[in-house]
């Protein structure tokens, strides 16, 4: 899978895929990454990338023909792409979204804004999808475009070491993960729990179901309104009111 990002700052982002879980899996050729500084397509003798916005205001629009010459550029070497705009306008992106383009497996063409953002007109001609991050603005859309290769990367087969590691990832099934030790066995006088060394493999599943669910309770219970409780699930949240209640009445 290809990942190509259009910026002002190549080498911010170029850094990126050099690191850890993408950098191994760049180095395996499970993906390719590269940053392409919009700034080599502008013809002036000072490489002036933006412009004040028409009917005024604050802050500089990235100019269009520069970002168009820069994704056309890009789609000819990789013609099957996917041109994605990193805005807070764009539709919110999540695990379910990072899974359906980990399964697509499309090549994907990142858009980078700075300032005030780009010209509309050439998002209205190249961008296929707008992309946000959550309800806040950034200085640009680098950081955006990381998290999203970051999480799309890291589910593709032969990217993480074991093979259910991003099966179990918080959201993957609308409930945040179990809560999780390693050694020392005690800290600071907080023992890790006794089943989790219990060799009991069962047990050990009936825990980090319950861990997972009483989490999602406590710290995300909105998801329970994407996906409602099981008959498992239930019984471990009456499970939890009951020991709460026990606790108030002691």
């Amino acid at each position: 899978m290809k990942f190509t990002v259009l910026t002002l700052f190549p080498e911010f982002v170029s850094s990126f895929f050099n690191y850890g879980v993408i950098g191994r899996a760049f180095k395996k050729k499970i993906i390719f990454g590269q940053s392409i500084d919009i700034r080599d397509f502008a013809v002036d003798t000072h490489k002036t990338v933006d412009d004040k916005p028409y009917g005024g205001g604050c802050g500089m629009v990235i100019k269009p023909e520069i970002l168009d010459s820069a994704i056309v550029s890009t789609k000819k070497k990789y013609p099957e792409s996917k041109v994605l705009l990193m805005t807070p306008k764009g539709i919110p992106f999540d695990q379910k979204k990072a899974r359906t383009m980990a399964c697509k497996n499309e090549d994907l063409i990142f858009v980078c804004g700075r300032y005030e953002g780009i010209d509309e007109r050439v998002c209205q001609k190249h961008v296929d999808e707008e992309v946000s991050m959550g309800d806040f603005v950034m200085t640009g859309g680098e950081v955006a475009a990381m998290a999203v290769i970051d999480s799309v990367a890291r589910l593709l087969p032969g990217v993480l070491g074991g093979e259910t590691s991003a099966e179990l990832d918080s959201f993957s099934n609308d409930r945040l993960e179990h809560d999780q030790f390693t050694r020392p066995l005690e800290f600071e006088q907080e023992k890790v729990p006794d089943v989790l060394i219990s060799g009991n493999h069962k047990m050990i599943e009936e825990w980090r179901r319950r861990s997972s669910v009483i989490t999602t309770f406590i710290k995300r219970p909105d998801l329970f309104k994407t996906k409602s409780p099981d008959e498992k699930e239930r019984k471990i949240l009456k499970e939890l009111c009951q020991e709460l209640e026990e606790l108030v009445n002691k």
